[in-house]
């Protein structure tokens, strides 16, 4: 009589097997039992929980090294199933908890044949340093009689009259964006005193001062932010003026200390005091912060790239970078230029033809064009979605699951989905070609995500623009530049010349550690290296492969200096594991960082 063995016994029996090799391995030193449960193509994505750092083992050999720098202070154990394992095509998925001396973890793994094919290991929650929150909230109130009684928005007074004054930040992040707050969020619930500083009068300022049009192309189950997600009735795509009050809100509710009108001019890192001396101007003040960490939270993007284009000074109308773009209502009648190609480029050439403008883009290489009705449906419905919630996955579970992909397998996940969505909007692709506009879907056919990754540029979510330039609406010139600009007009590569009253340069934006170099110095810049990017060797992304984004969310190359960005997902997801990194140096623990980031020597 053959006996079935179910997913959940399967799953068990690895984690059994597991535990016991990881003790021997502990015990001896040897971690080959531990490797021979692993297929040889395997991979062990761990985010921090055994690192201390964002790392992905790629082989077995990989892996062995790993869990021998790893293993002898992580003692991962007591691995608990959690839920169901289920069975899919050959490979077993399940859901499983573990802990180490310091640390509370969760984790995700699919085993092909009884073998482990992909196992992600991510911290939760430090041991003795749990978040305040639930049985450990504060009072907020001392009953009784107490003479000379402070309320809170008295203490809340003092607070933040002695913050970077009479006392110092902890942890300074430079951008009060969504990446910046949500971190500054997830650290006050830790107990580390965090600044954030942003140039702007107010929180959310950045999305208020865009052009007029603009709202969110990611969806909102895509889109929440840490501990307070979007009400239930929130817009599916939120306007950008929308998303600037809540982001205010945000950072009142969060009661989080936020300096705006503040600008970050100059940071010096002391090898001696451990310490960062920062100067700002805050409302015109000169004022000198000394926190030990400095996260630069400025967006995914760096400094923006202004290229530089002969007889640009006598341009008699408006030339600007996309950055600066507010709005098409003064171009009414009146002729545009775009240059660039992607999302921003979109956008801005709709926002202009809506507003009665002339408009012509000029694209220079090819772009991935995917409509946001078939991202939603093919390529994120499945993870974030009301269907998805309706099946129990929520935007934490949804965020566990992408990140144990490994970025080595993302392609082979991403694909299939990529090839649906180009056979059934075949039609609309036809259409663009047919207009003249030149499409990818990434060096290797893999989508959105992997390019993104890869360079940060070269796609657009169709919210509508796309219609107007295979309609003909907006104009296009492809391939071309331009090669000069006249006082009223511009000569493209081709020879083309076109009158002009407004220039739109979206021509994208360096790495961030164009920050480091305009902030600390090109020194520290290139010591980092880029941010960003996989080193897939693909366009924009040269090698060696990283298996990682470089720089991101883990400790680089100059001691204590962070970078904090990406989508809000990828801030609210990996917010997490920069918050626990900065928390666990605070509090002293014993932090053994595997696969440091080597220092770079960038000409």
């Amino acid at each position: 009589m053959t006996t079935t063995v179910s997913p959940t016994q399967t799953a068990q029996a690895f984690l059994t097997d597991l535990e016991q090799a990881i003790a021997h391995a502990q015990d001896t030193g040897d971690v080959g039992a531990v490797t021979d449960l692993f297929v040889d193509d395997c991979y062990w994505r761990d985010l921090v929980a055994l690192s201390w750092n964002l790392t992905t083992a790629e082989g077995k050999d990989d892996l062995a090294a790993m869990l021998t720098a790893t293993l002898p202070t992580s003692a991962p154990g007591n691995f608990q199933l959690e839920g169901e394992a289920t069975e899919d095509d050959g490979v077993t998925t399940a859901w499983y908890t573990f802990t180490t001396p310091v640390l509370r973890g969760k984790g995700l793994m699919r085993l092909r044949d009884g073998k482990c094919w992909t196992f992600l290991t991510s911290a939760q929650e430090l041991l003795e340093f749990p978040e305040n929150k639930r049985t450990r909230r504060i009072k907020g109130a001392e009953h009784g009689v107490v003479p000379g009684r402070k309320n809170w928005l008295d203490r809340r007074a003092e607070h933040k009259e002695t913050l970077g004054i009479t006392t110092q930040p902890y942890t300074l992040i430079v951008g009060g964006g969504q990446g910046g707050i949500g971190l500054a969020a997830r650290l006050r619930r830790l107990g580390v005193s965090t600044l954030v500083i942003d140039k702007h009068p107010r929180p959310g300022d950045e999305w208020r001062g865009r052009y007029y049009s603009l709202s969110l192309h990611d969806p909102v189950w895509y889109d929440h932010m840490p501990y307070l997600p979007f009400p239930d009735d929130w817009p599916v795509f939120t306007p950008k003026d929308k998303m600037g009050d809540w982001l205010e809100s945000y950072v009142k509710i969060m009661e989080l200390d936020y300096w705006s009108t503040t600008t970050c001019t100059k940071a010096t890192f002391d090898d001696a005091t451990q310490q960062w001396t920062v100067e700002v101007e805050r409302n015109g003040e000169s004022l000198t912060l000394t926190p030990t960490q400095l996260v630069l939270a400025t967006g995914m993007s760096g400094i923006p790239n202004i290229p530089e284009i002969p007889g640009a000074d006598t341009f008699e109308g408006d030339l600007v970078h996309s950055s600066q773009h507010s709005g098409g209502a003064a171009y009414r009648g009146k002729k545009a230029v775009v240059l660039g190609a992607n999302n921003s480029a979109h956008d801005i050439c709709g926002d202009l033809f809506e507003n009665g403008a002339d408009v012509t883009m000029i694209q220079r290489s090819t772009t991935h064009i995917v409509k946001s009705e078939s991202l939603m449906r093919e390529v994120l419905g499945g993870l974030y979605s009301e269907e998805a919630l309706d099946n129990g996955i929520d935007h934490e579970t949804a965020d566990l699951i992408f990140g144990s992909i490994p970025y080595g397998l993302l392609a082979d996940f991403q694909i299939p989905a990529w090839n649906t969505i180009r056979e059934q909007d075949k039609e609309f692709y036809d259409k663009l070609e047919a207009a003249g506009f030149m499409l990818d879907f990434g060096d290797d056919d893999s989508g959105l995500f992997l390019k993104y990754l890869r360079r940060g540029s070269g796609y657009y979510i169709d919210v509508g623009a796309s219609e107007l330039i295979a309609d003909g609406k907006v104009k296009l010139k492809a391939p071309a530049h331009i090669t000069e600009i006249k006082p009223h007009s511009v000569v493209l590569s081709d020879g083309t010349e076109l009158e002009a009253d407004l220039i739109v340069l979206a021509t994208g934006y360096g790495s961030m550690n164009g920050w480091a170099a305009k902030l600390i110095s090109q020194e520290v810049a290139d010591k980092v290296g880029k941010c960003w990017g996989l080193g897939s060797g693909t366009t924009k992304d040269p090698g060696p492969w990283e298996g990682e984004l470089r720089n991101m969310w883990k400790p680089t190359a100059q001691q204590n200096l962070w970078f904090h960005g990406g989508n809000l997902h990828q801030s609210r997801h990996y917010s997490r594991y920069l918050s626990l990194q900065l928390k666990a140096r605070e509090a002293g623990m014993n932090v053994n960082v595997y696969g440091q980031a080597p220092v770079h020597h960038l000409q």
